[in-house]
């Protein structure tokens, strides 16, 4: 597959792929290999990775629209392809010797959970660390893996930020020296493979580890890299909730051509009811949309110009997130039950699509909590949470 087209038509040409292994996906609990060698050969999993290494550096809207089109084939694939693009965005941070040498191998997949229990004692030249992290997304196709960690000196004391909170770095180190416990049987995203992970006592060098809330870490240039992976990973996320929502309104469609429900006076297509439904459906699905890539577009202007992403832009852009997170799943549901007792079959595509996005509803990024820490910056008060990254 050529490597000038763009993402976009890259993920739409593997499209029949990505279906004809969904059952698989779905299966297997992972991506099967011979998908997962055309998604490294389309350079999906590359899309945010600094061309510095050997990456593609795609803007926002570009790579949104690419995960959008993958969730519409399959939820599962998205979310393993979109949490490797943000994992990557930390070759941003890594010495360019060591980002090179990580990212050499054109496989590399990083893959990483937030922190249950974790500590990284400093020693000489990096760090010992101990932990256990859970929702590793992706990580059955990955190499590496990543440990965010608290740091402590040699003598035990927390190593603390100038704001005095302590300092945490994400350790990264291969995913043969860490214990895999497969947890992931749940209800949607099966094909995710988001198992814990643990190490004992591992040794990873100064190098291989980053800060990323240090802006002094920061190597690459890139308008792309000012973005906190916790944005990256919301604006991602609301693309996949999307493109769920668009499959789901995208089969209704369909269904509606055949369909007349027992003991109705016309079919779907016929029905001024079902008529009026799609199309506020319809209507919602592009508003959302429109609204994130609006609000995309104008906070990457603002980037660009002013080199810093400031706490009411990325209040901007998590009220967008959330919101169009919220939304998709809202879409998808109405849609499923639109499609009456067709829609509980597993033979039918609707049942899956509607597991996969209530599954996604249940991540910290489309809490409508969120919208308390948003509402707090609107009204001039300090974020509550982390989440605005």
């Amino acid at each position: 597959m050529s490597q000038e087209l763009p993402p976009l038509a890259r993920a739409r040409a593997l499209a029949a792929a990505i279906v004809a292994a969904s059952d698989e996906t779905e299966r297997a609990r992972r991506i099967p290999e011979p998908l997962l060698a055309r998604l490294h050969a389309a350079r999906l999993f590359r899309m945010l990775l600094p061309r510095s290494f050997g990456g593609e550096e795609t803007d926002p809207g570009q790579y949104l629209a690419a995960i959008e089109e993958i969730a519409r084939q399959d939820a599962s694939v998205a979310w393993n392809v979109f949490v490797a693009n943000s994992s990557a965005l930390i070759a941003a941070y890594l010495e360019p010797d060591a980002a090179r040498s990580i990212f050499a191998d054109a496989a590399t997949i990083v893959a990483w959970g937030p922190p249950n229990a974790s500590r990284a004692i400093a020693v000489d030249g990096g760090y010992r660390v101990s932990g256990t992290w859970t929702f590793a997304s992706g990580c059955a196709n990955a190499t590496l893996l990543g440990g965010h960690s608290y740091i402590f000196e040699a003598d035990g004391r927390p190593r603390q930020r100038a704001d005095g909170r302590q300092c945490d770095r994400s350790l990264l180190f291969l995913k043969s020296k860490a214990a895999i416990d497969d947890i992931w049987h749940t209800l949607g995203l099966r094909g995710t493979a988001s198992h814990t992970y643990a190490v004992e006592g591992l040794f990873v060098a100064e190098e291989e580890t980053i800060d990323r809330e240090e802006p002094k870490e920061l190597v690459e240039p890139g308008t792309l890299y000012l973005f906190p992976t916790t944005l990256a990973y919301a604006a991602a996320f609301s693309a996949l909730m999307l493109g769920i929502a668009a499959a789901l309104v995208r089969e209704l469609t369909a269904l509606a051509m055949t369909k007349t429900p027992r003991a109705a006076a016309s079919s779907l297509r016929d029905s001024p009811v079902f008529q009026s439904q799609l199309a506020l459906l319809e209507a919602r699905l592009r508003a959302a949309r429109a609204y994130l890539h609006a609000t995309l577009d104008q906070i990457w202007e603002q980037a660009a110009a002013m080199r810093e992403l400031q706490i009411a832009q990325r209040a901007e852009l998590k009220l967008a997130t959330t919101y169009v997170i919220n939304q998709g799943v809202e879409i998808a549901t109405e849609a499923y039950r639109a499609a009456g007792q067709t829609a509980i079959f597993a033979r039918n595509p609707f049942e899956r699509r509607l597991r996969d996005a209530l599954s996604a509803s249940q991540q910290a990024q489309g809490r409508p909590s969120n919208f308390i820490t948003i509402g707090r910056v609107l009204l001039g008060l300090a974020p509550d949470t982390i989440l605005l990254g």
